[in-house]
């Protein structure tokens, strides 16, 4: 596990799609996150646990109030895999319990349904995704959001384009826009850029 100097910083949020499970991009991406030199939390898709869900809705016939909260629970579950698969990571539910981590020089996984089952500003719907958890998260922690995705993106796009192009769900723009966040989409090609963010080298 590399050395990361964790004096004052700020966690940088990595959301780690899904769909990089489906590409077989998954490992190699928290292997590179793994050897981190900044404090990071990471934030995961729901992945095949949220494609259940999905498929469950239409046959159990449930609101997407609770396949909101299915989903979150889709994404604890890759929280769980995830530190299962990689050391020096942990799963985290809270503020406190990301900070501790980072503290302790571990990389927190975010399991969100603690902390956003009951927020207000988030809506219960599937126009929100774990894009929109990561940059509420990033709001939280006053910090910046890295998006990984399977799909490269154009430098210059926007969050509605992104939004448009289903790049990113339908809420991203209007909380990134809120929190004024500092975001950035890395696809499958620009894995030197993320190490070198990863290293303190880069900027997002």
């Amino acid at each position: 596990m590399a050395e990361r100097d964790t004096r004052g910083a700020r966690p940088l949020v990595v959301k780690v799609g899904g769909s990089l499970a489906e590409t077989g991009r998954l490992t190699s991406v928290l292997t590179l996150i793994g050897s981190a030199r900044i404090p990071v939390v990471i934030v995961p898709g729901g992945g095949p646990f949220a494609d259940t869900v999905r498929n469950l809705q239409t046959e159990l016939q449930f609101d997407d109030a609770v396949a909101h909260r299915l989903a979150m629970l889709a994404m604890e579950q890759m929280a769980e895999w995830i530190v299962s698969q990689q050391s020096g990571m942990k799963v985290a539910r809270t503020l406190d319990d990301i900070s501790d981590a980072v503290m302790d020089g571990q990389i927190p996984v975010w399991a969100p349904l603690e902390m956003i089952g009951d927020d207000p500003s988030i809506a219960e719907s599937w126009d929100v995704t774990s894009d929109s958890l990561a940059a509420r998260l990033a709001e939280r922690l006053e910090t910046r959001l890295v998006l990984l995705k399977s799909v490269g993106v154009k430098e210059a796009s926007s969050a509605e384009e992104l939004a448009r192009d289903g790049i990113v769900d339908r809420f991203f723009p209007e909380i990134a826009a809120r929190a004024d966040l500092s975001w950035v989409i890395f696809g499958p090609e620009d894995d030197a850029l993320l190490s070198a963010l990863l290293i303190g080298e880069g900027t997002a």
